[in-house]
């Protein structure tokens, strides 16, 4: 199996939403090597970075599952490592 390294940038303007977020990232947590949140409270946002190393189907469809979430925005960013497991 391919896998990939990727960091996910998201950002959260809707406090109703992390507990969604927080159950998606528990779900795929086996891919996820590490994850910074900082919350921003002058502008009463969160930002957060989840770096991952899984195939590109999995990055992918946790993107989407965290982009269909309201109030989150995420964009994600592939590394050119690819390894085979």
């Amino acid at each position: 199996m391919e896998t990939r390294v990727a960091v996910m940038a998201i950002i959260v303007t809707c406090p109703d939403s992390v507990e969604d977020l927080n159950t998606l990232l528990h779900e795929y947590r086996n891919y996820i090597i590490g994850r910074m949140g900082i919350p921003y409270r002058e502008k009463n946002i969160n930002v957060m970075s989840v770096a991952m190393d899984a195939p590109q189907d999995v990055i992918s469809t946790l993107s989407g599952k965290i982009g269909k979430l309201s109030g989150i925005t995420v964009k994600t960013a592939y590394s050119n490592v690819i390894t085979n497991e």
